[in-house]
């Protein structure tokens, strides 16, 4: 580590670390950069005095003046009331929590500098807490920066770290010329000032008074654009260094022969594939064939026929001699693939001699041990599981294709575990699945080490399903449709998003609902009605148990918190209620109605929504709901939901809870993303040196994000 991107206090660090400085630590200012890299919130403009009679309602203003009152008050409620005389009117403050030091700076007599609020009132000017201190000593050059903190840290000494760290970080240019041409013209459209990433850092941490504060905190000053372009420079450059690592490694060269495993699967399949599916097979079957790991992430809407998809590039690996490991977020969701694919696959596997394995936390230590020795020695040609298929003591023989379904639930130390599983060097052949479509700029941004097959159509024969958003107090209506259903010989799933009560979360639960619709179907001397009971604090035995009794068609209504929210596939299932959607994310509501409209019957989604005491729900629960009533298009609803969450968040797991991008905001800033891709590949090819100090810049060891 250079002397520049040393610890802002490395040299006396004391053993042990402070409270502010473990804080510092924490929010991952570990580098003097790190610290240059930490921008401002807002800014306060304590450049300038206002006398108060020049100012107006609502202003944030500061004066100076001499404290002519100081006292607490007792009623109406206790507060410290201190009046504040600049020779040009009175401003009284009012604090109604202190401290005695708060008297002792505020004594009468003293000469005090005060910003805060100025309101209006029948006594005059008024501030609430306002900031203060004695006045004295030069006004400041610069608007005073307010940063990202944590209690642990005060402003005043995070400033001066920041400060400090600024004068020590090495920002000096990465950029070639040619590349800084590009940039300024990418930035500015070859107007405006043109920056150096030290004159961009001195602007935004201390700005001077006359800068547009608008254009500051809304990102669009030049100053911003310089940091946004090399934030994104960093992350484009990171990301094609990992594909072009990833090139360089050894996979197996996967190729069935003709008339082989994927021929007898495709002849045995009761439907024909869509065009996006042979497209998208076609793809994935050509990363196969090649020496090179593959990275690919096969997207599609919910039901647009991943699985057959998955399935086929399994026969391919199992066609070469080679295992497949297939490994889902939940027991439910892999026994899910389990059942549909020994359906499938066992057949065309039996002549081979080979067969599916079947591998979780939960099983008999018997029976496990069973499953292991079948993928030890190689007669598991296909190990479909959970995160058990990923521990250190399951061994494969020959595992050549590693295929994750919902990857966004899976973190990165996961993912780099299975494909560590290839023996005598080398990597497997790595497939993911989202049922979340992720919209283009998002895959071309956060995604840019990935190949990316998208499944666009939808298998015919699918149902249109309708959706209603009613309020709570029309339950009775939903639970009379429900009623509708049964006697029509349809299925029901409800699902809840607690299982138990919360006094801090007015919220109803499974076991309550269960209870509710359990008497409400159940009327003395009707035809019983099994409504069964799905949560995720049963036992993996009992959850197999309640949902094989709906798949068979023995439950008429399935009560249940999300586990069932992907992969389960019952095509009886006409109608999903979901309880309290308003505290469902998008993403989640449309994953949950996919559970429905899967057979020939006319489908429906109801979401129920409780509003708050005021009668209202939040702006987002209601772009949410409006979202989901007007679209079922799952790349409508991802770009939706893109807008609404923000691309950190979007991407779940993939970044194991680190913001990939702090500054450039994917909505406003394409034409910078455009720029980032031309330039990463240009400064990887000329000058790789320099790519390699901007990324370590920038990113840190945060680079490992980037690789799995």
């Amino acid at each position: 580590m250079s002397e520049a991107d040393r610890a802002p206090t490395a040299s006396a660090v004391p053993k042990p670390l402070s409270a502010a400085q473990k804080a510092l630590r924490k929010l991952g200012l570990s580098r003097d950069i790190d610290l240059a890299l930490h921008l401002p919130l807002r800014y306060e403009d304590e450049t300038r005095i206002t006398p108060l009679k020049a100012c107006r309602e609502g202003q944030l203003a500061q004066i100076e003046g001499v404290v002519t009152r100081c006292e607490v008050q007792l009623r109406p409620r206790r507060q410290l009331l201190v009046t504040v005389d600049d020779g040009t009117d009175t401003c009284q403050l009012r604090f109604f929590t202190f401290y005695p030091a708060y008297q002792k700076t505020l004594a009468e007599g003293e000469r005090v500098r005060v910003r805060g609020e100025v309101r209006g009132g029948f006594l005059g000017w008024t501030m609430v807490h306002p900031t203060f201190g004695r006045a004295g000593g030069e006004l400041p050059e610069a608007l005073t920066p307010v940063y990202p903190t944590s209690a642990q840290l005060p402003q005043a000494y995070l400033r001066k770290a920041v400060a400090s760290g600024l004068r020590r970080a090495d920002v000096s240019e990465t950029l070639p010329a040619p590349l800084l041409d590009s940039l300024h013209a990418a930035v500015a459209q070859g107007q405006g000032p043109r920056m150096t990433l030290a004159q961009a850092l001195r602007c935004l941490h201390q700005p001077s008074p006359d800068t547009a504060l608008e254009a500051l905190e809304d990102r669009s000053h030049p100053a911003w654009q310089r940091l946004k372009a090399e934030e994104l420079l960093a992350q484009q450059l990171s990301q094609l260094t990992a594909k072009r690592e990833r090139e360089r490694l050894v996979a197996p060269s996967l190729r069935s022969e003709v008339g082989g495993l994927p021929e007898h699967l495709l002849a045995r399949l009761p439907f024909a594939l869509t065009t996006a599916q042979q497209r998208v097979s076609r793809e994935i079957t050509g990363d196969l064939a090649r020496a090179v790991p593959m990275n690919r992430l096969l997207q599609g809407d919910v039901g647009s026929g991943k699985t057959v998809v998955a399935a086929l590039a399994a026969a391919v690996a199992m066609g070469a001699g080679w295992q497949c490991a297939l490994m889902a977020p939940t027991e439910i969701l892999a026994a899910q693939h389990f059942a549909k694919l020994v359906q499938w696959i066992e057949p065309i596997l039996l002549p081979t001699g080979r067969c599916v394995a079947w591998l979780t936390g939960s099983q008999k230590k018997k029976e496990r041990q069973a499953m292991l020795a079948l993928i030890a020695s190689g007669q598991a040609a296909l190990v479909v599981g959970t995160h058990a298929v990923i521990q250190a003591h399951v061994e494969f023989q020959r595992l050549g294709l590693a295929i994750i379904d919902e990857q966004h639930r899976f973190g990165v130390a996961q993912r780099l575990a299975l494909r560590s599983k290839l023996r005598d060097g080398g990597e497997p052949h790595l497939l993911m699945m989202s049922a979340t479509p992720i919209p283009r700029t998002l895959a071309m941004t956060y995604l840019a080490d990935l190949d990316v097959s998208t499944i666009d159509e939808l298998p015919p024969g699918r149902t249109p399903i309708m959706t209603k958003v009613l309020a709570e107090v029309r339950r009775p209506e939903v639970i009379e449709r429900i009623r509708t259903q049964l006697q029509e010989g349809r299925q029901v799933y409800w699902v809840c998003p607690l299982i138990e009560e919360s006094e801090a979360l007015d919220l109803s639960n499974a076991t309550a609902t269960h209870a509710e619709l359990s008497t409400a179907l159940n009327p003395p001397g009707a035809p019983t009605v099994a409504v069964g009971l799905l949560h995720s604090r049963m036992g993996s035995a009992d959850k197999q148990a309640v949902m094989t009794e709906f798949v068979q068609g023995r439950m008429g209504v399935l009560v249940s918190t999300t586990v069932i929210e992907v992969g389960v596939d019952v095509p009886n299932a006409s109608l999903m209620v979901i309880e309290h959607a308003e505290r469902f994310g998008l993403s989640q509501l449309h994953q949950l109605r996919g559970r429905v409209g899967r057979g020939a019957a006319a489908s429906a989604c109801v979401l129920l929504y409780s509003p708050n005491e005021s009668g209202r729900l939040s702006e987002t629960a209601r772009q949410r709901l409006k979202a989901m009533a007007e679209t079922t298009d799952g790349f409508d609803i991802a770009r939706r939901d893109l807008d609404i969450r923000g691309p950190g968040e979007f991407l779940g797991a993939r970044q194991s809870g680190a913001a990939l991008l702090r500054f450039a905001d994917l909505s406003t800033d394409t034409h910078l993303l455009a720029w980032a891709r031309e330039a990463a590949r240009t400064m990887l090819e000329h000058h790789p040196q320099a790519a390699q100090r901007h990324i370590a810049r920038w990113l840190g060891e945060k680079t490992d994000y980037f690789k799995a």
